[in-house]
């Protein structure tokens, strides 16, 4: 079980350096040649796409040690997070937040590590929601947890102005569930969380299970059961090779399309259209004794990097705890904002920082990855920025 303050006992490692190095190698913004140009709510990259939603990682800590995101054997006791200074202060967000606004963004969504374990992140999303789109509206503000604080923190999060939470649960078999977190944390204290904050009024909670094969393939069609008709949407997403540490194999990943019709085979689902642009999931609707969708019963998503890439409509942007900025879940490396910020540069020129780095942006890692070296023969060894860095 984690501890109080968040920290779980693991076993001690050596093989932190790499990590580290790999997580903070960070460029410094391209230079821009000529005057600077104010924005114009509209920035895109050089495939056409949009910038519509920023991801912000507020901390690289977490009390859950995931097999897929941050082993034990890696992110181990002896680890060292990044020491407070090295995090952007909310001062810091808020006002990046603000300059992605104004070129188009529309959502912003906290993550982690652990969004919920950095200490008054209810003041963040209340100073979040005072910023304004570029239509005037406040912008969506979201946020991804593991549900292990949630219980206890959501009224404050509805109360500070929190549009939507969206909670990680991979099983509803506790021991399955235990295993995955590797911190023997019990299913039944996020099924607590969850209805913790629809009582605290979010009416739109979302629940993500990452599907692996050999793992928890089996609780797929138990999840649907639980979840089904309930009001919140359950979401299914492959098993992906974000990092270096997860041990991906695609052996092990779980095709969106045989999920589909794990559930079909019990359920029947219509398809559904996407509610907005760049929508990450592809949506089902469970049909009623007619065949016809019955709203009362919910949806569905499915979440498909792996076989079904959505590279062409990608308009995300990802933001780390200490300031770097990532155009991909697959990069290498990033862009050093907080240098830049800290180093007196005015709102101006972190702008068209942005604007650079956008336009410059040509990434599709899900449309080659069959086509890339394998990770061991990948010229950079294959080692990618880990998701508890940068969110997912």
């Amino acid at each position: 079980m984690p501890r109080e303050d968040g920290t779980i006992p693991a076993m001690t490692t050596n093989k932190r350096a790499t990590i580290v190095d790999s997580r903070r190698i960070g460029q410094m913004p391209p230079a821009h040649e000529g005057s600077l140009e104010a924005p114009t709510g509209i920035l895109k990259d050089l495939r056409g796409r949009p910038l519509r939603d920023l991801r912000i990682s507020v901390t690289d800590r977490c009390n859950f040690r995931c097999t897929y995101c941050m082993p034990k054997e890696i992110f181990g006791k002896d680890y060292n997070f990044l020491p407070h200074g090295s995090l952007l202060s909310f001062e810091e967000i808020t006002r990046l937040s603000g300059l992605f606004l104004a070129h188009g963004v529309h959502k912003l969504r906290l993550t982690g590590g652990e969004p919920l374990l950095r200490k008054d992140i209810d003041k963040l999303i209340a100073m979040l929601t005072e910023l304004r789109t570029t239509e005037g509206q406040p912008p969506e503000v979201t946020l991804t947890t593991n549900g292990s604080v949630l219980a206890r923190k959501a009224r404050a999060l509805k109360a500070a102005g929190l549009a939507r939470v969206t909670v990680s649960l991979d099983s509803m078999d506790d021991a399955v569930f235990r295993a995955m977190n590797d911190v023997d944390f019990p299913v039944a204290d996020v099924l607590a969380a969850i209805d913790a904050a629809r009582d605290a009024g979010f009416d739109r909670v979302k629940v993500n299970m990452v599907v692996k094969r050999g793992v928890n393939d089996q609780e797929i069609l138990p999840m649907a059961r639980h979840f089904r008709g309930s009001g919140i949407t359950l979401r299914f997403i492959e098993f992906m090779d974000v990092g270096s540490t997860n041990h991906w194999r695609m052996q092990e990943v779980v095709p969106s399309k045989e999920v589909l019709a794990r559930i079909q085979s019990e359920f029947p689902l219509v398809p559904l259209q996407a509610t907005a642009p760049g929508e990450t999931a592809e949506r089902w609707g469970y049909a009623g004794a007619d065949g016809q969708l019955d709203p009362k019963l919910g949806e569905v998503g499915f979440i498909s990097s792996v076989t079904k890439a959505f590279c062409g409509s990608c308009n995300r942007i990802r933001l780390s705890t200490e300031g770097q900025l990532f155009t991909c879940l697959f990069s290498t490396s990033g862009w050093d904002l907080r240098g830049l910020m800290r180093g007196g540069a005015t709102d101006a020129q972190l702008s068209q920082a942005i604007a650079d780095i956008w336009h410059g942006r040509n990434d599709r890692y899900s449309e080659l990855r069959a086509s890339l070296p394998k990770k061991d023969d990948a010229p950079d060894g294959g080692k990618r920025i880990e998701m508890s860095y940068i969110g997912g």
